[in-house]
């Protein structure tokens, strides 16, 4: 592992925190201004994986000079203004580099100081999207478009060997996907490589709030893989080192949740202790909060109720002096849904009013990054499959319509799931005709989401309704779900 003491000998240039920026953002949490930010992408056909960190990155001076994309974005939110308005550097200033040939490029290619942090990466397409000029191939290293901004991040994990599928996918991420390259030694991690870890995760989130887990898991493993080998090639500096150590253990969580929310509930166990033990090991109790966050709701789906119950409570435990009320009311949700496993309603509700009590009292700085999805709509989700295990279902259905309707429609994974959760809730509660619509609804986004958990809600429903096949819309509803491709099935 990445030696805490090591330090560089030539110490880089502290940023110059950008005050306009944090001026502009006013009263708005960092994940609330992040939120606008990805809004206004889509207004105008961008699309930018911007949250709350990104935002924090902005503020602190981190990122002098955004990319096209985000340029054009923050010119669009901020009519009138040029980017020094906005507290950025000219981009003339900071790219500072000529052009590489390919026999200058290194596996890990590291530029000066001052270009490391000049531009964040421009890749901000989807690599689902078909027109993803990198979901088919790796960009060359003569392209003028390396030479236009900072690829250092884009690169940083890169391997000069082939790339599969799967290193195309994820290539904009900057992450080795090739197996040999975790085999080789590199050399010591910077500021690069903790970044490109960081954006990793960031990405990979945005894309499961997409498209769900199942296309993603495999994918992912290998940058895991990949951070765990920065890790023990150790860092050139103690703050990258700690950042290598939170970045890896987030990654962690990450790829767990997708094995999670896929239906590997085993690979997701070894995963979050994985992350578990990283946090102990480096004292960072907002990794650990998060791993056990993670871990008593893989214990609630697993059908252990008391392991979550604990695991929520140790979570509480270790964030409470993080001093951030929403992610407090998140804890106290998975202690509810625990709660519920056991069937004890007194202690479940408990739990839940003390979630509203805690989510009420607003954003903080304190907040997490990783929390950005956790919203009303979340809170409404939560609360109804905690309804739904103590057998409510009119309160389920209640509170699933609710985290629906409020959900962003940014967040497609989860729009499926509170509709697959309401369908469920409704087809248990006697209502066949309603719960049909709302499967019929989950089963058009389905081209969009790769869920075992949606899918298995759906298959609970259609057996569910099968005596009802008279009821309006049942028949039309169980047909098509039962011509779903079988690798598509639950």
């Amino acid at each position: 592992m990445a030696s805490s003491s090591e330090t560089s000998s030539q110490p880089e240039r502290p940023p110059r925190p950008n005050l306009a920026f944090r001026q502009l953002r006013g009263r708005r949490s960092p994940a609330e201004f992040a939120a606008l930010v990805r809004r206004a992408a889509r207004d105008i056909g961008e699309a930018v994986s911007c949250d709350a960190r990104y935002v924090g990155r902005v503020e602190a001076g981190e990122i002098r000079c955004p990319n096209y994309a985000y340029e054009r974005v923050f010119l669009h939110m901020f009519p009138g203004r040029t980017l020094t308005d906005l507290g950025f550097a000219p981009r003339s200033s900071v790219r500072g580099r000529g052009a590489r040939t390919a026999a200058e490029a290194t596996p890990l290619a590291l530029g000066t100081a001052e270009t490391q942090r000049a531009c964040e990466p421009y890749d901000t397409q989807d690599p689902f999207d078909p027109q993803d000029p990198y979901d088919t191939h790796e960009p060359y290293e003569n392209d003028p478009l390396n030479h236009e901004e900072s690829d250092v991040l884009r690169r940083a994990f890169m391997t000069g060997g082939g790339v599969t599928m799967a290193a195309a996918t994820l290539g904009p991420l900057g992450l080795a996907t090739d197996a040999a390259a975790t085999a080789r030694p590199q050399r010591r991690a910077g500021t690069p490589e903790a970044a490109a870890l960081e954006e990793a995760v960031r990405r990979i989130r945005l894309l499961d709030d997409r498209h769900g887990a199942d296309g993603l898991y495999r994918r992912a493993a290998a940058p895991l893989r990949a951070a765990y080998a920065l890790l023990d090639a150790g860092a050139t500096r103690l703050t990258t080192a700690e950042r290598l150590h939170s970045g890896a253990g987030e990654l962690a969580i990450s790829v767990g949740w997708l094995a999670h929310d896929s239906g590997r509930f085993d690979d997701a166990r070894s995963h979050y202790a994985e992350a578990l033990a990283t946090a102990r090991m480096t004292g960072d109790p907002g990794l650990e909060a998060h791993a056990f966050c993670n871990t008593a709701f893989l214990a609630r789906d697993a059908g252990r109720p008391r392991e979550a119950v604990r695991a929520a409570q140790a979570a509480q435990r270790v964030a409470r002096p993080l001093n951030s009320p929403r992610l407090m009311s998140l804890l106290a949700l998975r202690e509810a849904g625990g709660w519920a496993g056991l069937a004890d309603r007194a202690g479940c509700e408990q739990a839940l009013a003390r979630a509203q009590a805690l989510f009420e009292r607003g954003h903080s700085d304190a907040d997490p990054e990783w929390m950005s999805f956790y919203g009303e709509a979340e809170l409404e989700g939560l609360e109804a499959q905690c309804w739904s295990t103590l057998g409510d279902w009119r309160r389920a259905s209640r509170h699933a319509r609710r985290a629906a309707h409020l959900q962003d429609p940014h967040f497609t994974r989860n729009i499926a799931l509170y509709t697959a959760e309401l369908a469920d809730d409704l087809a248990r509660g006697g209502r066949p005709d309603e719960a049909a619509q709302a499967a019929m609804r989950v089963l058009d986004l389905l081209d969009q989401v790769q869920s075992s958990r949606i899918q298995t809600m759906l298959a609970g429903t259609a057996r569910v309704l099968l005596p009802h096949r008279r009821a309006s819309g049942v028949s039309e509803f169980i047909d098509r779900h039962a011509s779903l491709p079988r690798a598509g099935r639950a």
